[in-house]
């Protein structure tokens, strides 16, 4: 059905929107109409000129912070719950977990700093900031989004804590903070719009959420930019995004995000991986994952950027020569075939069995038995696998066990890539069509910051014949003592590595 603004469309919106307000869910209303669930947006968006789910007016309180809560201490977040002290809820479509402002304002600020929030919407970041007696600045291109924000702000702290700040809101763009000093921000923490995903206003002109991938990723330059000129130096800004799907490829809009903060001259000083629950595993979308051969996107990424000091201390270290990275041939013994197939782009198995399910999972999705080529980057391979006519295959599979000694020596990203790309160019050719070349790497901490390897490897390598099919999280089941053992000063404890899926046409 198509939604225009033509009279016979009218009635049928008019009803849409009651039953809305009567508490219709999604799906009864999709049903009832016979409309998509982007139709459903569109029409509320229209009428109410805020993307929500709900149209409650008022939140009751029941507690003003998390049960339970403690400090995220690893690079993988996940929350099983979204959140729903204080005034937060899930109604702004797309909007994140508080659990995600929560950890970053408490672990990058301090009560009476600053806090900037660009991308407020319903403002999630904004009621955080005030729970934790932090000073906030919030903005939204939307008038609608500010009016809801401040309804989600307007609840009494009063004899609660020693000093409460009421958020400063405003109607603004991102991309214009002239009515801000430089150096004045003690922390930025945001959830920009996905390029043309979720659409927030009705077709507000300078709406980013209306933009698509190139034009949107040219607009968040300037959103960049101004972060830079704002925050202070050494501190912080926080970006949430993830990737997305077109024509059962992924587009790896993190990645395109994070280079043009870097661009704008910031530091990655982590970058976390935020896992989503939402994502359905099994019966229709378990089947259809292995018929059609997709992973469900489970995860997006939150790039914690520095603004580095003018002049900056230079550290020395002893780092690989290209000599020192060998390819070796690697063998697996007979692999059973997994009781179930991981079917999101997130893999979690046990410390101990990481590499045998990881392994299983990669051979039985994309290879074909007796067709499949394993080769791990390693560090001074006492027995080289040097590079020779290759055979032809479904499956390429190269590890990089030399990333797992990041933290031990300084490797230098340059010659992990050419050493990628020399081993790729020789060994491409003979990939049948339709088969794959899988790259397993990690992010490495290099002195202050983090060496984004697969970001570089995505950045660098491109074959006309080959599409980006899945970006992958492996991870592991996190023990409790993870939390117990590890300072909550000290840098994010890195747990997670990635599978990088590249497709040959057919």
């Amino acid at each position: 059905m198509k939604i225009n603004s033509q009279e016979d469309n009218k009635s049928l919106i008019n009803s849409v929107i009651e039953d809305k307000k009567r508490g219709l869910s999604d799906i009864e209303i999709g049903a009832k109409y016979k409309i998509s669930y982007r139709q459903l947006e569109k029409i509320i968006t229209k009428a109410t000129g805020i993307s929500i789910s709900n149209f409650k007016s008022s939140k009751k309180i029941k507690y003003l912070s998390p049960k339970d809560f403690k400090e995220e201490t690893t690079t993988v977040w996940s929350f099983k719950q979204r959140g729903d002290w204080a005034t937060h809820s899930g109604e702004y479509r797309g909007n994140w977990s508080p659990y995600i402002p929560r950890n970053v304002i408490l672990k990058y600020s301090k009560p009476g700093e600053v806090v900037l929030d660009y991308f407020c919407g319903a403002g999630t970041t904004a009621v955080e900031a005030k729970l934790l007696s932090r000073k906030c600045i919030a903005l939204d291109i939307n008038e609608n989004a500010i009016k809801l924000t401040k309804k989600n702000v307007e609840f009494n702290l009063d004899g609660l804590f020693e000093q409460v700040y009421e958020p400063e809101l405003l109607v603004s763009d991102a991309r214009d903070l002239s009515f801000l000093s430089d150096n004045s921000i003690d922390l930025i923490c945001s959830h920009p719009p996905y390029a043309n995903i979720i659409h927030y206003t009705n077709n507000k002109e300078g709406d980013l959420s209306f933009y698509d991938i190139d034009e949107f990723l040219k607009e968040m330059e300037k959103v960049a930019r101004e972060s830079y000129r704002v925050l202070k130096p050494g501190r912080k800004c926080a970006i949430l995004i993830g990737d997305i799907r077109r024509r059962k490829h992924v587009i790896p809009l993190g990645f395109k995000l994070i280079n043009v903060y870097l661009n704008a001259g910031f530091k990655l000083k982590e970058l976390v991986i935020k896992r989503q629950h939402n994502c359905k595993t099994t019966g229709f979308w378990y089947s259809n994952s292995i018929k059609y051969n997709f992973l469900l996107l489970a995860h997006e990424y939150l790039p914690i950027f520095e603004k580095p000091f003018k002049e900056e201390i230079v550290i020395n270290e002893k780092t690989m020569e290209y000599g020192s990275i060998q390819p070796k041939i690697k063998r697996f013994s007979s692999i059973e075939k997994p009781i179930e197939f991981e079917t999101t782009t997130v893999w979690i198995f046990p410390e101990n069995k990481i590499e045998e399910k990881l392994n299983k999972n990669v051979i039985e999705r994309y290879g074909a038995k007796g067709l499949n080529k394993i080769i791990d980057l390693r560090f001074e391979s006492s027995q080289p696998y040097f590079l020779k006519k290759g055979v032809n295959k479904k499956l390429l599979f190269i590890k990089s066990s030399i990333l797992e000694d990041g933290e031990k020596y300084q490797i230098n990203a340059n010659l992990y890539i050419d050493k990628l790309q020399e081993i790729l160019k020789k060994e491409v050719p003979y990939i049948n069509k339709g088969g794959y070349f899988i790259i397993q790497t990690k992010d490495v901490r290099s002195g202050d910051y983090i060496e984004p390897f697969a970001k570089h490897i995505v950045d660098s390598i491109h074959f006309p014949d080959f599409l980006l099919k899945e970006i992958v999280v492996v991870t592991r089941e996190k023990p409790i003592d993870t939390i117990r053992n590890w300072n909550l000063n000290e840098n994010l404890k890195i747990i997670h590595k990635y599978l990088l899926i590249y497709e040959k046409k057919k």
